[in-house]
Order: C-alpha cells, then sequence, then structure tokens
C-alpha cells in the first residue's frame, strides 16, 4: 500500500500545505483524501447516515496546546476507564502516559497528516445533547450505533480503516477516529523517532524533558501500535 510521502514538516503538522479546507465541514482534510471522503459519505448516505466529521486535520500549534493544557492541569485528564484524573497528584511520567491514552504527542498526531477524522453521525445525535466523542455513544445502545455497524462493513471499499479499535498498551478505543489508509500507511511509516524528537524539542511542549528521554519506547506503543488495515485491505 503507498501513497503520496509527506516531509517532516508535514508529518508533524508544521506546514499544513497538504491540506485542504472543507466549508461544508468546518475541517481541513489531505487534499486526496476530499474525494474519497466524499465517496464514503455518499455511500453512507445511502443507508440513511449523515457521515460528517468532527476534526479533520490538526496542526502542531494546536496539538501542543491541548497537550500542555492537560500536562500543567488546566484541561482535565482521563485514566483508561474514562475517569477524571488530578493532573497535580501525578507524577510527570504518569502524567503523560494518562494524556496519551486519549491525545497525542504534538508532532505524533495522526490528524497532523489530513489523513485522519473523528466522525459521527449528525442525523442520530439528539436534539440539544452535545457531541463527546465517547465511546459509550458508538456503543450498541448508543446514538451512533448504525454508524458504528456500518463503518465496520463498509469503510475498507472506500479506503479508511479505524487504527484504534482494541486495547492494548497504546491508545485507548476511539470508535470514531477514521483514517485514510493508502496515505495514512506511508506517513505512519515515515515519521521515525528522529523526526519527532526534532519536532518536540524545538516545540515549547510542557514536559519534553521528561518526554525525549523515552521517546522510542514513546513512538513504538503511540505511533505504530494501531491496528493496522486487513491484510486483505486493497482499497
Amino acid at each position: 500500500m503507498s501513497g503520496p510521502s509527506l516531509d517532516a514538516l508535514q508529518l508533524t503538522g508544521r506546514s499544513r500545505d497538504h491540506v485542504i479546507d472543507v466549508p461544508e465541514f468546518g475541517c481541513a482534510l489531505h487534499v486526496d483524501v476530499v474525494a474519497p471522503f466524499m465517496r464514503l459519505r455518499a455511500a453512507a448516505a445511502r443507508a440513511g447516515i449523515d457521515l460528517v466529521p468532527a476534526s479533520g486535520f490538526r496542526d502542531f500549534a494546536r496539538q501542543r496546546d491541548i497537550w500542555n493544557a492537560k500536562f500543567n492541569g488546566l484541561r482535565p485528564m482521563q485514566d483508561r476507564d474514562g475517569e477524571v484524573l488530578d493532573a497535580s497528584q501525578l507524577t510527570p511520567a504518569t502524567r503523560i502516559e494518562a494524556i496519551l491514552w486519549w491525545s497525542a504527542l504534538p508532532g505524533a498526531s495522526r490528524h497532523h497528516w489530513g489523513t485522519d477524522c473523528d466522525v459521527y453521525d449528525r442525523a442520530a445525535l439528539p436534539s440539544g445533547v452535545a457531541l463527546r466523542l465517547d465511546p459509550d455513544e458508538y456503543a450498541p445502545d448508543g446514538p451512533f450505533a448504525a454508524l458504528q455497524a456500518w463503518l465496520m462493513q463498509y469503510a475498507g471499499d472506500y479506503g479508511f480503516f479505524r487504527p484504534y479499535t482494541t486495547r492494548g498498551e497504546g491508545v485507548s478505543p476511539e470508535p470514531w477516529h477514521l483514517s485514510y489508509a493508502p496515505i495514512a500507511e506511508p506517513c505512519a511509516d515515515a515519521l521515525s523517532v528522529e523526526i519527532m524528537q526534532a519536532a518536540i524539542a524545538r516545540g515549547e511542549v510542557a514536559g519534553a524533558e521528561h518526554i525525549l528521554p523515552q521517546l522510542s519506547a514513546l513512538h513504538r506503543r503511540y505511533v505504530t501500535g494501531y491496528d493496522r488495515p486487513p491484510k486483505n485491505f486493497t482499497a
């Protein structure tokens, strides 16, 4: 599986010249992902699902803001079961691990590539209810159960897969996270420890002095440790 390769700045979200804005959804996607996503969306619509992205491309600065706020206790962080943690009671190493269950390191987010987006069924969101992007929403009794079942069956027909479906030692399951494999897979292979190190060292990332010494292990768990597309995936 191969696709257009991104350079180090694009891979780490420090450039956005590989993405274009999609005003219909208020987000940006990789220039070569827009058309496949629209085909996926059209197919979902035929099944009565209004498939829309809650977010798409996210640059380094935005990912850093999320990370720094969590690391400094200014934004909630959760344990693997979704329970809120008190950052002030955690060591830097424990804080880093807790954040990485739900949020990527700046420079290591798949959203930097424009190939990945968080999706939901707009038609199924109850009136007056805010979208949470919580696993319960995609459970069999949740509002997006039909979307979950449809994506499991048909996303691969359009080149998409979900990289976080099992609970391993890395990122917690995210049933909303959708990735365009023909481009995302080469990006994942290209995002090296060295590229991440350069971005984090220069990026004013909170806790960088604790992150960099263990970056190889974090790369293995949270960058390459995802659910790859099935071996018979040919889109």
